[in-house]
């Protein structure tokens, strides 16, 4: 819908307009684990992954090149912002290179499935599963050749569920909200 909707509008238009959604998710992708953690403690960030959600709707919204970009700027901005305004990087540092990793496959994954989701809304749903995997995929094998054990890993897949399950229910629900948006404005 979004690229249906910007068909006959410039090039330099449609790219200023993805560009602005793209930045407005990664800031929404810097300010929801500071709210996450604030609201439920250093754990919750772990449970819920709030930085995940905005870099999958990028995907699904703007594509793969969106989602990478927001999946790959947004621990970084996080970290640069935490560290130079809270005395605390959010991710530590050693957090980081699989954060980066795993939010841009999140974010790339899902963008793979953006033109089907567009004119099938529904397909946001195995968009955000298949994405899902792929970078919780990412994370095992980064870890794993990092040294970390493979029940350590799992039991941190374990725990991130109840926001995986979320995320899989409120991105597509989100995705296909917005897709109606555009669809009912493209018709007035």
């Amino acid at each position: 819908m979004l690229d249906m909707a910007l068909n006959k509008t410039k090039l330099s238009v449609k790219i200023t307009v993805k560009a602005t959604i793209a930045v407005l998710l990664a800031v929404m992708a810097v300010a929801l684990p500071q709210l996450t953690h604030a609201l439920g403690g250093a754990a919750a960030g772990g449970i819920y992954m709030p930085m995940y959600m905005p870099a999958l709707l990028a995907g699904i919204l703007l594509g793969w090149q969106w989602g990478l970009g927001v999946g790959l700027l947004s621990p970084i901005i996080s970290f640069g912002f935490t560290t130079l305004t809270l005395s605390s990087a959010m991710p530590s540092l050693d957090r980081l290179p699989y954060m980066v990793l795993e939010v841009a496959t999140f974010g790339a994954v899902a963008g793979l499935f953006a033109k089907r989701a567009q004119k099938s809304p529904l397909v946001s749903f195995p968009a955000v599963l298949t994405a899902q995997a792929a970078g919780r995929l990412v994370y095992v094998v980064y870890n794993l050749i990092a040294g970390k054990s493979f029940a350590y890993l799992w039991n941190s897949v374990v725990t991130s569920m109840t926001g995986l399950w979320l995320q899989a229910l409120i991105v597509p629900l989100l995705a296909m909200l917005l897709f109606a948006v555009l669809d009912h404005e493209q018709k007035s």
